[in-house]
């Protein structure tokens, strides 16, 4: 690839082909919504989340950050912004990693293996350590609540589902601090 603004493009235009809708947010391909799907044979099988993607100028040399737009109770997101605390996406990215990696590996094994010992939401830890049936069903009433088609696609209507506009990403910024510091020309 002869530059990075080049693979970002192809990323989004592979994920935009797969099964995966996309909406970009501003008209730009930098930051864009994905509809993503509990997996099978898991308490988030029939959920649907609308996840929030923000490419960095950078990448695919600094991994992208994502985030839940609507509710998730699970042990490694933020049940209030959605932040996701993933090692391979926080920590170990790689360029070798694309965006179809985020949506088919990545975020499918968070929510098959959850880490309870490394958590952001610890009332979802501790339930899960505690009481794995009892945490089951949290995270389906959560799903039957807040994770329906409906809901990823009507996410800011509620205001009890309602996403704070100080959302933070993955990788610890918020968006307020982008719109502080501007956003770059493409």
């Amino acid at each position: 690839m002869s530059s990075p603004s080049k693979r970002r493009d192809m990323d989004v235009m592979k994920l935009m082909m797969s099964d995966y809708t996309v909406e970009p947010i501003n008209d730009g391909i930098n930051e864009f919504n994905v509809e993503f799907h509990g997996p099978k044979e898991s308490p988030y099988e029939g959920g649907v989340w609308k996840v929030r993607v923000e490419l960095p100028d950078a990448y695919p040399y600094k991994s992208p950050s994502i985030g839940f737009v609507n509710k998730i109770f699970h042990p490694n997101v933020d049940e209030l912004s959605g932040s996701v605390c993933l090692d391979v996406i926080n920590q170990s990215w790689s360029p070798m990693y694309d965006l179809l990696n985020v949506f088919e590996v990545f975020l499918p094994q968070l929510l098959l293996y959850p880490n309870p010992s490394d958590p952001l939401n610890g009332d979802a830890a501790s339930l899960m350590m505690k009481d794995k049936e009892q945490y089951d069903q949290k995270v389906k009433e959560y799903c039957d609540r807040y994770a329906k088609k409906n809901h990823a696609d009507n996410s800011t209507s509620d205001s009890d589902e309602e996403v704070s506009d100080n959302e933070a990403y993955s990788d610890g910024r918020s968006e307020s601090e982008d719109e502080v510091a501007g956003h770059a020309d493409p």
